[in-house]
C-alpha cells in the first residue's frame, strides 16, 4: 500500500523542486492529499492532513518537528529532507519517536565542492584579484607581481573538515594532481583521510603551509570562530582563505584586519553576518571575493536533491535501508 505524503517547505521551494517529471514519480509512489504542501502545521487544513500522513518530504522553510506536530501526526514514520541540513526542523522529539530521518546533503555537497575547486584553482594565479587590480592599474602590469607567487606546482591545499563537501574537494584535486592536501578534522578516522589520498594534521601544523584554507567544518559552539587572528597570522604572506562552509567559523573582525593589513586573500560565499553589513570593509578590498551564498544547489539543480528525496521514498516502499540516514549522534557533528 503506498504511504500518504505531505511536502512540508515552502510554496516557491516546491514548485522550484518538484516539476512535472518529479510529481509524476512522487504520485507514482505515494498517496497524495490535499494540501499537499505544508509551510507551517497550524493550520486546520493541514492538521487534518498530518492525521494521516505516514512520510514528510521535507526542504527549505520546513517548520520545526515540534512534539505537538508529532501529536497530531500518529502515523509519520518518516521525514526524507530534499536538502542539505535537518538542524532547524529536526530535534530530539523525532529521533525519540524512532522516526526515520535522511538528507540530501551528498547531493547538495556537488555544487559546494566545484565551486570550491574552481575557487582554489583560481587563487594559485590569484585570478579574481588580479582581476580587480586590473580595473585600478589598467595598461601597467607591474601589479602582477604584488600578489605572491603565481602558480599552482607544489601548492599546499589545507582542508578544515572531512565533511562529504570536504571529501569531494580531496577527491576532484587528486583527479586533478594538484598540489599536497593537508585535511584537519579531529573527528574523522585518520585512515579515512589517507585513503583519500590526502594527509592528517594538526591546525597548527597545517596553517603556516597553507597556500590555500579551505573551511568545510560544521557550525557548532565548538566551531565558531576557528579561525581567529591567531589563526590567520599563522597563514603564509598571500595565502587565500576560501570559505563555502559556515560564516561563523570565521571571526569576521579578525579577518577584516589580516586582510586590510595582513596580505591574506580571501573568498567568501558565506560570511558572519550574512549579509555583510553595508559599511564591512571587506566589500571594498581587491583582494577579497564576496558571493551571496550561491555555491550550494540552485535553480535546477536543486532537482536532483528532489530526487535523491524520492530514491529514499522508493526505498522506504520498497522496504530497502535508507542511503543517508539522519541519526541523533550523527546530527551532533553536521552542519
Amino acid at each position: 500500500m503506498r504511504p500518504e505524503v505531505m511536502l512540508a517547505m515552502s510554496p516557491d521551494v516546491a514548485d522550484l523542486q518538484f516539476g512535472p517529471r518529479e510529481l509524476e514519480r512522487l504520485r507514482r509512489l505515494a498517496t497524495l492529499g490535499n494540501p499537499l504542501v505544508a509551510a507551517d502545521f497550524s493550520s486546520a487544513a493541514v492538521r487534518r492532513r498530518l492525521a494521516s500522513v505516514e512520510v514528510l518530504i521535507t526542504s527549505w522553510g520546513c517548520p520545526p518537528i515540534t512534539a505537538d506536530v508529532l501529536s497530531a501526526a500518529p502515523r509519520l514514520r518518516a521525514a526524507l529532507h530534499a536538502a542539505g541540513s535537518v538542524r532547524a526542523h529536526v530535534g530530539d522529539e523525532v529521533f525519540d519517536r524512532d522516526i526515520l530521518v535522511t538528507t540530501a546533503a551528498h547531493v547538495n555537497a556537488e555544487p559546494v565542492a566545484q565551486y570550491t575547486v574552481a575557487a582554489i584553482l583560481w587563487a594559485f594565479k590569484k585570478v579574481p584579484f588580479l582581476a580587480a587590480d586590473a580595473r585600478r592599474f589598467r595598461e601597467d602590469w607591474g601589479y602582477r607581481d604584488r600578489r605572491g607567487e603565481l602558480s599552482g606546482l607544489g601548492r599546499t591545499i589545507v582542508l578544515v573538515g572531512f565533511s562529504r563537501v570536504g571529501r569531494r574537494v580531496v577527491e576532484l584535486l587528486r583527479r586533478l594532481q594538484v598540489g599536497r592536501l593537508l585535511v584537519v578534522d579531529p573527528v574523522v578516522d585518520p585512515s579515512l583521510v589517507r585513503a583519500a589520498g590526502a594527509e592528517v594534521v594538526t591546525l597548527a601544523e597545517a596553517l603556516p603551509q597553507a597556500d590555500v584554507l579551505t573551511l568545510h567544518a560544521p557550525s557548532l559552539p565548538e566551531t565558531r570562530h576557528l579561525i581567529g587572528a591567531a589563526e590567520l597570522a599563522s597563514l603564509p604572506q598571500h595565502a587565500t582563505l576560501v570559505n563555502t562552509a559556515r560564516g561563523s567559523l570565521v571571526d569576521t573582525a579578525a579577518l577584516e584586519e589580516a586582510c586590510v593589513h595582513g596580505g591574506l586573500h580571501a573568498v567568501l560565499d558565506v560570511t558572519d553576518p550574512e549579509p555583510l553589513p553595508a559599511w564591512s570593509r571587506l566589500y571594498d578590498l581587491p583582494n577579497v571575493v564576496i558571493t551571496p551564498h550561491v555555491a550550494g544547489s540552485l535553480g535546477s539543480e536543486t532537482r536532483l536533491m528532489a530526487a535523491a528525496a524520492l530514491d529514499e521514498l522508493e526505498r522506504y516502499v520498497t522496504g530497502q535501508s535508507p542511503l543517508e540516514p539522519v541519526t541523533r549522534q550523527g546530527l551532533a557533528v553536521q552542519a
